[in-house]
């Protein structure tokens, strides 16, 4: 008969051994959460200093702006309302510049989705002749910089009659390659399936995009309106190029008026740049239940 040579003291020495071991890596993953939750604690804090500063300072009079700069100090017996009441009393023109602003981005926002959502369903969702080209040359113009293309798209603007006006701001920028990319890897995680069983219940193929798969979407279109609403109400380059008019400009090129070589009113200046934070900040608050999950759901395929 094999007797049993396993030793109880190798039993115990092995046991603790892989307590050490656990503790050992126990203490580098609280380590790693530690640092990573300080270097967040770190990225939130170099983000917000500024905006609560530049908060507080809006309550202040021009002179203690210039004097102490932005800082955090809370000495609200020098708080007021002036530069606000300053700002929407129509002196300034700002609220026609808040106008003009709002009125470019959401014709360019509405009109972005749609155009970037039917280009990147056809590249997702069908097979054709030079596709991978096709795609390969529509990403290739996200290496293009702007400024190459600012002289050929104004003098095409001339061409058709659209300097100083809405539409010369809004037509060249709606179709971004950047936009229908993200797109068109949220539709590819759509099962085929799902348009062949439209097809069997008698969908056209406009139906099965717009009633089908467009529904299921909504978080690709939550995210792209927060990120393309961010770039055209913070453009500020081409607006400046095509808009003549006083009464036309936007918000950053309103704001940018009120710093000139006879007179700088940074009191005004800071008061308007908060307020104009106040739509990209509901607009994140309405759609914020999709973002994350749209921002993510076309990383992965399946």
């Amino acid at each position: 008969m094999s007797k049993n040579n396993t030793n109880p003291n190798n039993k115990s020495l092995s046991n603790s051994s892989l307590d050490i071991t656990k503790g050992n890596n126990g203490g580098k993953n609280h380590l790693v959460k530690t640092f990573i939750n300080g270097f967040f604690i770190i990225l939130c804090a170099s983000v917000a200093v500024p905006f609560i500063s530049g908060l507080f300072a809006s309550f202040r009079p021009g002179q203690m702006l210039i004097r102490n700069g932005l800082n955090l100090n809370l000495d609200f017996e020098n708080w007021s309302l002036v530069n606000y009441s300053y700002l929407f009393d129509g002196s300034t023109g700002y609220l026609d510049w808040y106008k003009n602003s709002l009125i470019i981005t959401i014709v360019s926002v509405i009109l972005t989705l749609i155009i970037c959502y039917f280009v990147a369903y056809g590249f997702a969702m069908y097979h054709f002749k030079f596709k991978n080209l096709l795609f390969f040359l529509v990403i290739a113009t996200m290496m293009v910089p702007f400024e190459i293309l600012m002289l050929p798209l104004y003098k095409q603007m001339i061409s058709f009659g659209l300097i100083d006006t809405y539409a010369g701001v809004i037509l060249p920028g709606l179709v971004h390659a950047s936009t229908i990319f993200f797109f068109r890897q949220y539709l590819s995680g759509i099962p085929k399936e799902l348009l062949d069983a439209g097809r069997i219940d008698g969908s056209s193929e406009y139906g099965i995009c717009v009633r089908i798969v467009m529904p299921i979407s909504k978080p690709a279109f939550s995210a792209m309106a927060i990120l393309s609403s961010m770039g055209a109400w913070n453009s500020m380059l081409w607006p400046l190029i095509v808009l003549r008019s006083a009464e036309k400009f936007t918000l950053p090129i309103g704001l940018n008026t009120l710093l000139t070589p006879y007179g700088n009113n940074y009191d005004v200046l800071v008061a308007g740049s908060i307020f104009s934070i106040l739509p990209l900040f509901i607009l994140y608050l309405i759609f914020n239940k999709y973002f994350v999950e749209g921002m993510t759901a076309g990383a992965v395929k399946g």
